[in-house]
């Protein structure tokens, strides 16, 4: 089915504004920024993709950001996305959920509720999120979910800040919720170049190979199994010289939060990125996404070193880190 351009999920920012202002975010707009709210993308426009993506068979949606709960009209968004039938994952800090927010997710509830923690001490905490009161906002909006019996992960993103309490927010999220801590050991340095003051900061943030080995070491049979699960997926021989070889635009796409189409959320190319309010839903999936996954490698190093290497899916080497990293789509990461 997915072959043949089945579109299974779709991903969508809902904001790039943020209430925090955290240490390793490449993406995170200021909460009150009246400018960028004029530009994002519109319940209408939400509207009209969803009405399209339903006529095609999609079961799946992603709402993220940024921080999605800023949206003032994210439950008409969430409702009108459910009522379309689509199963509903968001993806929230969770310092902004209110009664009427729990209220709306036990009436309604998401398929999959992902909340972001970034440490069990109000020190470590803030000292990522630098915003004063965030650790006790965040503490009430999961203890708000918990009280109403409205499942949910915990995810951790391992930095330097938190690094020596992440066996601890391990823990805790066995007890708390009774599922284990999704972890993020790898800082991308943002797809938008436009915003380059964040990158240095960010290269600054990211772990050495040996603390992730430390990190990793914490559950080895859970690391263990997780590798067994993605070569048997994603490793294969060596295929030709297009760049994709990746999931992107397979079953699924990504809207940012300025209404454009891309084929995953990372790949901001201007090549990779189709502008929905000069065109259809339709059109960018049917067409778009079949020409930009037929670009060819042009740059030599990447066809000698990760082309024909059996393990580049292994070790995550694809266009969006690539352009991420180097600004282009085939250069081959080497933090990789």
């Amino acid at each position: 089915i997915r072959d043949k351009g089945y579109l299974s999920q779709v991903s969508m920012e809902l904001t790039e504004r943020c209430d925090n202002n955290c240490v390793h975010c490449y993406i995170n707009l200021p909460a009150d920024d009246e400018e960028v709210k004029k530009e994002e993308i519109t319940f209408g426009e939400i509207r009209k993709i969803a009405d399209e993506a339903a006529r095609m068979g999609c079961l799946s949606w992603h709402l993220t950001g940024g921080e999605p709960l800023l949206r003032e009209d994210l439950p008409d968004i969430y409702l009108y996305l459910k009522r379309k039938g689509m199963r509903i994952s968001l993806f929230t800090n969770a310092t902004l959920i209110s009664s009427e927010t729990a209220n709306l997710f036990k009436k309604y509830p998401p398929q999959n509720l992902e909340v972001t923690i970034y440490g069990l001490s109000q020190k470590t905490y803030e000292a990522v999120t630098r915003n004063p009161g965030s650790f006790d906002a965040f503490k009430q909006g999961i203890n708000l979910l918990k009280e109403n019996r409205i499942p949910f992960t915990l995810k951790a993103t391992v930095l330097p800040q938190n690094f020596d309490e992440i066996k601890e927010m391990r823990d805790f999220a066995q007890s708390f919720i009774g599922q284990p801590l999704g972890m993020v050991l790898q800082l991308n340095l943002g797809s938008r170049f436009n915003r380059g003051s964040k990158r240095d900061p960010i290269k600054r943030l990211r772990l050495s190979p040996n603390e992730v080995k430390e990190v990793l070491k914490q559950d080895e049979e859970r690391y263990r199994k997780d590798i067994e699960r993605f070569c048997q997926k994603f490793l294969g021989v060596p295929g030709d010289d297009r760049v994709f070889v990746c999931g992107a635009g397979v079953g699924g796409c990504h809207i940012d939060a300025y209404n454009n189409f891309q084929l995953c959320m990372l790949l901001r190319h201007p090549d990779c990125v189709y502008s929905l309010r000069e065109g259809s839903f339709r059109e960018a999936w049917e067409r778009f996404v079949l020409r930009v996954r037929e670009i060819r490698a042009k740059n030599k190093k990447y066809q000698e070193k990760c082309q024909r290497c059996f393990l580049k899916s292994f070790c995550e080497q694809c266009p969006a880190w690539s352009w991420m990293e180097h600004g282009v789509l085939d250069e081959p990461v080497e933090y990789l």
